[in-house]
């Protein structure tokens, strides 16, 4: 992509997207851009053309890039979005810090946000989808975000403001979130680190963690996470139905429904985007034919498949 505005951070053109997500799968982009700091990216998307789209990439944790890769101008934020700082009862956290890095820095300031622990990514992406677990969502600590429009405009949004509900948010399109305001309880720091430890024991004894996966690959039909408890009810689980209708451990080419989590999408090596799209519509067709559930995709699914962009 040529004529992009001036830039105090960096572009890389025609950037593979695989490099960038933790499936590894993904074409290039038209340019992924790193701003500087928040002004460097307001002045950009002020000055960028209106008919451009704009892609916000956070960790690439909950993401399938399409193999003929993405006609936009993928956001990528740095070392300038990943603060967090304790104020108060609150916790004030840049979009790329990492949830686990924020779990812990507030538990160990006596705050608790430790259901961020085992979320795989970064803030930003966990505010837009109301990340949640064991019975915890975002949407039950966040006080308020700041947001770079796609005018260029930085503008304060409450959580209300974005409607957060299962797995779902109503960001302005092309809106990139900039940092997020969390309302804490307090907590004793060597309690919440337990609970935390607790929490990465259970994720590691049920979860493909040392697999390339990008997280729960379905969305659970009944509308809300595991909570962990003994009493949790599994009928309309995702990895229940999918486990039900025979489609765990199945694959196709280097994409495969994990052997230890029904509900996990992994690439076992060489996979292609096309590959894992494909086997996640063969169990979304399986356990409608079983379950009479059409499962919707929690991973978001991005970008053109392999050519479509030589065909234009």
């Amino acid at each position: 992509m040529t004529g992009l505005p001036a830039l105090r951070g960096s572009v890389m053109a025609g950037k593979a997207l695989s490099d960038l997500t933790w499936l590894r799968v993904g074409g290039p982009a038209d340019a992924v851009v790193l701003p500087a700091d928040e002004a460097d990216l307001a002045q950009f998307l002020a000055a960028l053309p209106t008919d451009v789209a704009v892609f916000p990439l956070g960790a690439g944790s909950n993401l399938i890039v399409r193999d003929g890769g993405l006609r936009a101008v993928v956001i990528k934020l740095g070392r300038a979005f990943m603060d967090v700082r304790i104020e108060g009862d609150l916790v004030i956290a840049g979009a790329a810090a990492l949830d686990a890095r924020v779990a812990q820095t507030a538990a160990a300031a006596g705050r608790d946000l430790t259901f961020l622990r085992t979320i795989p990514g970064s803030v930003g992406g966990a505010v837009r989808m109301n990340a949640g677990c064991y019975g915890t969502y975002v949407a039950d600590h966040l006080v308020e975000v700041r947001v770079a429009l796609r005018s260029g405009e930085i503008v304060t949004l409450s959580a209300a403001d974005l409607n957060l509900r299962y797995r779902q948010s109503d960001l302005p399109e092309g809106a990139v979130i900039l940092s997020a305001v969390f309302r804490t309880q307090a907590g004793a720091p060597a309690d919440l680190e337990a609970r935390m430890a607790d929490q990465l024991a259970k994720r590691d004894a049920t979860q493909p963690v040392k697999d390339r996966t990008a997280g729960s690959t379905f969305r659970n039909p009944a509308g809300f996470s595991s909570t962990g408890r003994a009493d949790d009810i599994h009928d309309l689980k995702a990895w229940k139905l999918i486990q039900d209708a025979g489609m765990k451990g199945a694959s196709l080419g280097g994409a495969q429904m994990s052997e230890k989590h029904a509900n996990f999408l992994t690439n076992t090596g060489g996979a292609t985007a096309a590959e894992l799209e494909g086997l996640g519509e063969q169990v979304r067709k399986r356990v409608f034919d079983t379950a009479g559930i059409w499962l919707e995709w929690e991973i978001m699914r991005v970008g053109e498949p392999s050519g479509a962009s030589e065909a234009q």
